[in-house]
Parts: C-alpha cells; structure tokens; sequence
C-alpha cells in the first residue's frame, strides 16, 4: 500500500476519505482473481459476520459459511443455544440451502409467516421425510385463505432431483422448466434441501468455508467477564471453529487476563481478540495469545461510542496501522465496523484487513434473526448496537434487580433502528454478491490477483467531500 505522492496526510482517515488509482494489469476478469483468506479462518471470501444478537443467527450462519464467509456467533447466546446453533450448521448440506418444512396439516398462515425466513420464497410441505409440495410466498388479501391446511393448498413440485445432481444441471434443468427452485432429495427419498437458478450459479462461483471434515465452520464470542475458559471451552467441545474475546475496550488488563487464560488453555482453534484501534493495542493482544485482532472503536452503524465519550479513531488509519504490527508479529487483523459499500471492503483489505466484519448493512436480509416489520416505506428488520440498554438488558438478565438497574443507566448504542430490507438486494446472499464483485473489480483494476498484491499493489489517494459525492451515482437524473 502507498499513497500518490504528496497525497500521504499528516491526519487519520476514513473510508470516504480516500480514493484507489488504477494501475496497470494484465487480469482481464473478475474470476481470475481469488479473494480468499489466510489467517486461519478458512474463510475464501473476506467477510465475517459480526457476533450481534440481531444478525448472526443460525439460518446466517449456514448461509454465510456456504459462500465462504463465517459468522462469529455472539456471547450473550446460552451456552446450549449455541451448542445447538453450531450442530444445526455442521450438518447442512454444502450446495444445498434448507428450507422451511412443514406438514400438509399445516396452515397456510403459519406458512407465510416462516417462508420470509429464507430468500428463496417457498416453503416444502413432506410427509414422512418426503417432499409433497411446496408453497409460495404471498401477498395478503381477500383470495389468500390463511386457515387452509397445507394439503389443500400447496402446489406441486416442479423439478425434483438427486442431492447429486451438479449445480450446472440443476440450473440447466430448471431453465427449460421455467422453474424457480428446485428440491433436492437423497437416495432414499428424503429432502436435503432446495437449490435457486441463482443458487445454481453461486455454487459454481464460490467455494464453502469447511473444516477438515468437511462442515460448514461457525465461531463463536466469549467476554472478559466469568468463567470465560470454560466457557470457551465448551463451545469448542460443541463444535465451534474459532473463538473470539470480545470487549467493546480490547486494550485493558482484564481482557489480556482472560485472553491469555484462553490461549494457555489450548483449545485447538484460533483466538481472536479486540476491539482496539493502536499498534501497541495490536501488540499487546497478540503477546497475550490473540491470533487475530479485532480493530475498530466507534465506526459501527449502531455505535454511540464516540459521541458518548469522543474515544475512537476513523477506521481506514486505525487498520493499516494495526495490520502493519499484526504483520510484523506473524498475525491478522479484522477491520471490524464503518463498512458501508462495497469500495469499503476493497479498502479495508488494501489497509492490511485479512478479513472484513460486517454488521448493520447485514442485519435488513431474510437470513437476520429478527423478524419481519412491513410499513409504508417497505420491509424492515430492527437491529440494536450490542452496548445499548437492549443488550445490555439482555446480558445482565440473570443479575439482582438493583445491579441490573444500575447497568441500564449507561448505555452506549443504539436498542433500535429499523433496517430496510433491500428489495434489489434482500438476501445476504444478494449482498455477498455485490461486496464481491466490487472486490474483484477493485483487483482488476489494481492488477492484483489475490488480496495479498491487492494489499501490496495500492494507491491511494485522499478526496475531498466533493470527491466523494462526486462518485455517486445518480439514478434518479440530474
């Protein structure tokens, strides 16, 4: 990474602060660029979803790992919840996505509230493990009988197919059947799951971060506070891929105590740690036992942090100076927070990222936990910053009534904030797309072939205001 000469700053930076020159190439395509990771995650595309009770849940966790991303499951998660989430994950199905399943006694309206937890549209009815039908999403209105059973009013399945089939074949098949999904089954009958035109497409264009048994990989979050290795400890024992010590102030002596008692209990996985925004942060993790180092204060959509108490650093500086002592020390860093476009990915590895954590702007998809709100505007899901009074509400529930109280009255984060469901982009799988695409152009143009001459091929300079705005587009006209 440089910057154009004269253009290196003596101030912090941000993501809107700065711009990336082309260079001259020879990678004519997207595809000839690989975007996967080497920092230990598995991950093959950079992106890990942030341990927020409001988007990382099990159906984002599963839909996430098949793309190669990795969701980091969050800490106020009940140890067998957890467990439970993390069993659900490793058992899916590589290629195949799993739907919601019901039973021909079924109603239709318990139908239509479950089916929007997914993004291909349907529900499977099976009776006795075996796909019968399916049912659409629908609109509500007078010709839509919600107390219908199921039986009556499923529709028929129209491309039906072994669990073995390749993901071009199924796409091939459900084109000449003009069909939107297909139901994939194993060799004796059973559902594995279903398959979109689109699902075809992506199963052929990105590959699933596995473990060495071939299972989706999921991580998991512990705090500072408690039994923190046998908590640790546990959710490793239950399957989970990586932990991450997590504390809004990764730079303080009781997060070293219990990061370096949860390196020395040597769970087998890797460890990583934050959030801070400093080298000497940086440094200090990694020599209590932190692999990975989580880096960022205050840039996070749901964040009051700065506002609150002016503590903080603008995100792009922050990684690059954190990633460069990360380097020096044989380990990574997360960009964790202020990812807003898809250029901010592409920045955040130019910095020095391994991997890029996102949070808000995944929270308005189908796969979010939360439920589904429709208003004038549109559809929406609510999400809430994890040190707002929601949250901390939430972790301090088994706390006496005076201590939870008290902890109420300082809240540091937003308890709620609707999120438009995107209906250009409504799924996370829709926006893994896009962050993507622009990641490999961004290679293309900087002629990088993997994110490693990405990060070492870069220039960048610093805009104005007026510089940003001015790569807007504007499709509303002039």
């Amino acid at each position: 990474m440089r910057f154009l000469e004269g253009h290196r700053p003596d101030h912090d930076l941000t993501y809107d602060d700065l711009f990336i020159v082309p260079n001259r190439s020879d990678v004519t395509s997207r595809f000839d660029v690989d975007i996967a990771t080497h920092d230990g995650t598995g991950t093959t595309i950079p992106l890990v979803v942030a341990n927020m009770t409001a988007i990382a849940g099990k159906r984002m966790a599963e839909t996430v790992a098949r793309r190669g991303g990795l969701v980091v499951l969050p800490q106020d998660v009940p140890l067998q919840a957890a467990a439970d989430t993390i069993a659900f994950v490793k058992s899916r199905h590589l290629v195949a996505d799993t739907p919601v399943v019901l039973g021909p006694g079924d109603l239709m309206a318990h139908a239509q509230a479950l089916i929007p937890k997914r993004a291909h549209g349907y529900a499977v009815v099976i009776d006795d493990g075996t796909p019968i039908g399916l049912v659409a999403r629908a609109e509500p209105g007078p010709d839509l009988d919600m107390f219908s059973d199921l039986r009556s009013a499923m529709l028929p399945i129209p491309v039906l197919l072994p669990d073995t089939t390749a993901p071009r074949t199924i796409f091939e098949t459900l084109t000449e059947a003009n069909a939107d999904l297909a139901v994939l089954v194993g060799a004796d009958g059973a559902l594995t799951g279903v398959l979109t035109r689109v699902g075809a497409l992506r199963a052929g264009i990105y590959r699933p971060n596995v473990d060495d048994r071939d299972r989706l990989r999921v991580a998991a979050a512990v705090g500072i506070n408690g039994d923190v290795v046998s908590k640790a400890r546990a959710l490793v024992e239950s399957g989970a891929d990586l932990l991450v010590v997590d504390t809004a102030h990764g730079h303080q002596a009781k997060m070293l105590a219990a990061l370096s008692a949860v390196a020395g209990a040597d769970l087998g996985v890797p460890v990583a740690a934050g959030n801070v925004v400093s080298a000497q942060g940086t440094r200090d993790l990694i020599d209590a036992g932190a692999s990975i180092v989580k880096v960022g204060v205050g840039p996070g959509a749901m964040c009051t942090t700065r506002m609150m108490t002016g503590v903080g650093r603008p995100q792009f500086s922050a990684v690059a100076e954190c990633a460069a002592t990360a380097r020096e020390l044989g380990a990574s860093v997360w960009a964790d927070g202020g990812v807003r476009h898809p250029r901010d990915v592409a920045l955040a590895i130019a910095a020095g990222a391994s991997n890029v954590m996102i949070g808000s702007w995944f929270a308005g998809t189908y796969e979010s936990p939360g439920d589904l709100h429709t208003d004038a505007s549109g559809e929406y899901k609510v999400s809430f910053g994890m040190a707002s009074k929601r949250a901390v509400a939430a972790r301090s529930s088994a706390d006496e009534a005076y201590d939870r109280a008290r902890k109420a009255l300082f809240e540091e984060g937003i308890s709620a904030s609707r999120i438009r469901v995107d209906p250009e982009r409504p799924s996370v799988e829709d926006l893994i797309d896009h962050i993507c695409a622009g990641l490999r152009s961004t290679a293309t143009y900087t002629g990088a072939r993997d994110l490693a001459e990405l990060h070492q091929n870069v220039v960048l300079g610093v805009q104005s205001a007026a510089g940003f705005a001015e790569g807007r587009p504007l499709p509303g006209g002039w």
